[in-house]
């Protein structure tokens, strides 16, 4: 009776009212808009602090040096001197193991028995890149070269023209293991692999995508200069170059060529990350997959303050090529050392860490294609991750008909949400491009073979694994608010 003498568009105006309204409810609103102006400068600090990081920190053995030295001075103990001095932990201690230095785990022991489940932030510190061969030095044509094998998915042209940096570590025989770091400072030199001259680059240009450049032609140029033959035995060599380049390394660094055979040199783009865009909203540089969701996940614990469950931060290495490996996730790294925790907590035994590892909850932490405007027929508008609209959740990853894909549980995704909006944290959820394209995953399958409930989270970045990609300032602060939510909330 209440419509009785209207027509039937406005009988039908408050339903469709209602179902707009709750339409745009799906729509996730872009951070920017909620913040103060203080809220702002918080955000632009946050991201200085990071974009300062992932300049400095380029390889996960960076990484895991730079972040070990703040979690010693945050109060951190080292899990080694806890075994050998065998130390008892109680709720509130706070420590930390290194794995190889390439891996790294930080516990904030909780008030309730670890057995009830631990909170953790997992992120990985690898990223795609260039690998000296272990024979990698050779001359040709007055040109002393180096071998490399790319590692990780690569689209191998890209790493074509660019100035490029050494990083990694020489080991000798004698034990003594050498730093390496050339190509950062304003004064050092740089390298980089040559491309074909467009004049010359018909049959070049005609080659499908993957093989523009083939991997083995992937190899870095570092010497010109012939060394000066002063003795006899030196005027015999008939690869002088190579010769001077083996003279620089002998005199600046104490190396041998034979060191190669014990060396891990990881090639990468010189340079800092820089601010992006008129506004400065976005940074580029090298490595934001995966560290924009490590630091934030390190960033978060550090400040966590005697929590109810044990928070832990779990970063690994070898991500990019399956998590394999003594220091990727498919390791025993972390279930061997939260049972060290336990023992040092005195509450060791197999069945209560299998219960500690089955009742935890996690976000497993790694970057999501990025929709972009330039290509938008790989992406699905409605479920893709944009920037600025916050901390982005996969409840599956994998490929095409969810083939490698952790699946997070409904009840699950909906306790996340609840933490979230109580912390008025900015989140969208997205899947890895349109169904049949292909997709990504990370390690949320692997920790879900402990039967933990885990869901993907973390930053949408553009050009992913590009020498340089790119991210949102209001997407990394978001994820570094969210990580410290679930964390401090998640039950």
């Amino acid at each position: 009776m209440i419509f009785f003498n209207k027509t039937k568009l406005e009988c039908l105006l408050p339903f469709t009212e209602h179902i707009q309204k709750e339409c745009n409810n799906m729509e996730r609103k872009n951070a920017w808009k909620k913040y103060t102006e203080e809220e702002k400068a918080a955000v632009f600090a946050y991201g200085e602090e990071y974009r300062q990081f992932i300049s400095d920190c380029k390889t996960e053995r960076e990484c895991v040096t730079e972040l070990k030295k703040r979690a010693k001075a945050a109060g951190f103990q080292d899990m080694e001197d806890v075994i050998a001095n065998g130390i008892t932990l109680k709720a509130g201690d706070r420590v930390f193991a290194d794995n190889k230095g390439k891996s790294f785990a930080m516990y904030i022991i909780g008030k309730k028995p670890m057995q009830e489940g631990m909170n953790i932030l997992g992120a990985h510190i690898d990223s795609p890149r260039l690998d000296l061969k272990q024979n990698p030095l050779y001359e040709d044509t007055d040109m002393a070269l180096l071998d490399t094998h790319y590692y990780g998915g690569v689209k191998k042209y890209q790493w074509v023209t660019l100035p490029l940096a050494m990083h990694g570590v020489i080991a000798k025989k004698d034990g003594s293991v050498v730093e390496i770091n050339i190509g950062e400072k304003p004064e050092d030199p740089v390298f980089g692999v040559s491309d074909l001259l467009i004049h010359l680059s018909g049959d070049q240009m005609e080659k499908k995508g993957a093989k523009v450049i083939e991997g083995e032609a992937l190899d870095i140029l570092v010497g010109s200069m012939p060394l000066e033959a002063k003795t006899e035995e030196e005027k015999k060599v008939k690869t002088l170059v190579q010769a001077n380049v083996l003279k620089i390394l002998k005199e600046t660094y104490g190396v041998e060529e034979e060191d190669f055979l014990s060396a891990e040199i990881e090639i990468v783009p010189a340079g800092q990350a820089r601010d992006y865009g008129f506004d400065r909203s976005m940074i580029m540089g090298y490595g934001h997959d995966d560290r924009v969701c490590a630091y934030p996940s390190f960033s978060a614990i550090m400040e966590m303050e005697a929590p109810e469950r044990t928070s832990v931060c779990l970063l690994v290495d070898k991500e990019e090529i399956g998590s394999v490996g003594a220091t990727g996730m498919q390791s025993r790294f972390f279930e061997n050392m939260t049972a060290e925790v336990m023992n040092a907590c005195g509450d060791y035994c197999e069945l209560k860490l299998r219960r500690a590892l089955q009742n935890s909850k996690v976000l497993s932490s790694d970057v999501s294609a990025a929709f972009d405007p330039n290509y938008p027929s790989v992406m699905e508008k409605k479920n893709a991750a944009y920037f600025g609209r916050g901390l982005v959740f996969n409840k599956f990853t994998g490929s095409r008909g969810k083939n490698n894909s952790n699946d997070a549980n409904a009840e699950y995704i909906a306790k996340v949400r609840q933490v979230l909006d109580n912390n008025e944290v900015g989140f969208q959820t997205a899947e890895m491009g349109r169904v049949d394209l292909g997709g990504g995953g990370t390690i949320a399958y692997i920790m879900a073979n402990y039967g933990m409930n885990v869901i993907d989270s973390g930053v949408a970045v553009l050009s992913m694994h590009a020498p340089y990609e790119v991210t949102s300032k209001a997407d990394i602060y978001e994820a570094y608010r969210g990580y410290k939510a679930f964390l401090k909330d998640i039950k």
